[in-house]
């Protein structure tokens, strides 16, 4: 669970992260690659000096760099530009929705925050980025990871930008467009006949052994800085808001994670006063698709008990059958008063092609998920249409093709004629 590797390890004179806190029992470690805690084996994250976050102003942020760093003094690492691992993502559109707001029945204002437009098209070049500038502080020459394709694609491109080896891990079903978009990079690409958990699993191992020692494992044993790197959509929204909380917010869910990260960036800018909360605070909701959904199966069943589950289904980079934080996205949704819902591949469809045609933005299957579920939402009257709204699209259709190619295609097929053209009625 630790790293034996002699390293520098994370400058705290510059870094406002000071240990490692166990989510579960409240143990504390110093900021070492450690994922798990020794007393109970629940999940570590990273516990900051609230003192040193309080310093941190929006004339600061805003003067910074147009990406996620210009929020560095909010995150465990990379402080000096010269540390960095990174494709140097964020700072992406937060895209008015009117005409999706207005064929779904929401009044309020309604905003599609799009991940789509990071370097390798998907949030995880944000956690990416975080985990492999905390690894270099930490000693690891080589990176890796367990994916279920995006995660892939960032792995191999951060380490080609660096020069370092990468090795990654992904079930070997994934969508041939993650296949192709990881291995360009030229690192190794390890195919697993098994599911993502399996992958998984499998990384938990190798991270043990010596012939891994020099490894960091973006998810595994450096997976607390890791998953700070989700808070830079929470921070974004709001700056991009005008330093406000969005009412409602809807947030794709595998691991759960992320969900979580964006509700404990709201509470941190609060907390230190860059921002109000909205009045009666803000709602999280969690979307996921019927062919994986243990977490909001759990919800429904009003449970802590996520019960794993083999996933199914087109949304392939959802499908994580044992979410390690669906726990705590359980408690951030009940805590805000909000709701999970889950929909079937043929609602994802529909959401990806809803999504297109009402924004211009194309979404790979999670993002079909995401508008699906907000449907869903409105519908139930779990949602207030009233209320300010932001879901979240975190990746680029272009990499799931599949899943709507059977559905789209020409409107017309004519002769390269003016006639043609009249005939098929394109002259009006």
């Amino acid at each position: 669970m630790t790293s034996t590797l002699a390293a520098s390890g994370i400058d705290t004179s510059a870094s406002p992260a000071r240990a490692l806190v166990c989510r579960a029992c409240s143990a504390r470690y110093p900021l070492a690659a450690q994922h798990a805690c020794y007393d109970c084996f629940g999940p570590l994250e990273v516990d900051y000096d609230t003192a040193e976050l309080a310093k941190v102003t929006r004339e600061q942020i805003e003067a910074g760099p147009a990406n996620l760093w210009r929020y560095a003094a909010l995150l465990p690492a990379g402080q000096d530009p010269a540390t960095r691992v990174t494709l140097d993502p964020g700072l992406t559109p937060l895209v008015a929705a009117p005409h999706l707001a207005a064929e779904l029945g929401i009044t309020a204002p309604l905003w599609v925050k799009d991940d789509s437009a990071n370097p390798t098209h998907s949030f995880k070049d944000r956690v990416v980025s975080v985990a492999l500038t905390a690894a270099r502080a930490l000693g690891f020459s080589r990176f890796a990871c367990a994916s279920t394709g995006n995660l892939a694609n960032s792995v191999a491109a951060h380490a080609a930008r660096v020069g370092a080896p990468s090795v990654v891990f992904i079930p070997s079903d994934l969508e041939q467009g993650k296949v192709v978009t990881t291995a360009v990079y030229g690192g190794d690409l390890v195919a697993i006949d098994g599911s993502y958990d399996d992958v998984n699993r499998l990384c938990g191992e190798l991270v043990e052994t010596d012939e891994f020692e020099d490894t960091a494992f973006v998810n595994v044993n450096v997976r607390p800085y890791y998953a700070e790197g989700s808070k830079t959509l929470g921070y974004e929204v709001a700056e991009q808001l005008g330093w406000r909380i969005p009412a409602q917010v809807v947030i794709p869910m595998a691991s759960g994670e992320l969900l979580t990260k964006i509700d404990k960036a709201f509470a941190e800018l609060v907390e230190i006063g860059l921002v109000e909360a909205p009045a009666g605070g803000w709602k999280v909701f969690g979307a996921q698709s019927a062919g994986c959904n243990p977490i909001a199966t759990a919800l429904h069943a009003g449970t802590d008990t996520i019960t794993p589950v083999k996933p199914t289904g087109i949304a392939k980079s959802l499908n994580i059958g044992d979410p390690a934080a669906g726990l705590y996205a359980l408690e951030a949704v009940r805590r805000t008063g909000g709701w999970m819902e889950y929909v079937d591949d043929d609602e994802i469809r529909a959401g990806i092609r809803l999504l297109a045609r009402t924004t211009g933005v194309f979404a790979e299957t999670a993002g079909g998920v995401t508008v699906a579920v907000l449907r869903k939402l409105v519908e139930s009257g779990r949602l207030d249409p009233a209320a300010e709204t932001v879901v979240f699209n975190t990746g680029e259709g272009l990499k799931t093709l599949d899943a709507v190619a059977g559905q789209v295609g020409p409107t017309h097929r004519i002769k390269p004629s003016l006639r043609a053209a009249r005939d098929a009625g394109l002259l009006g």
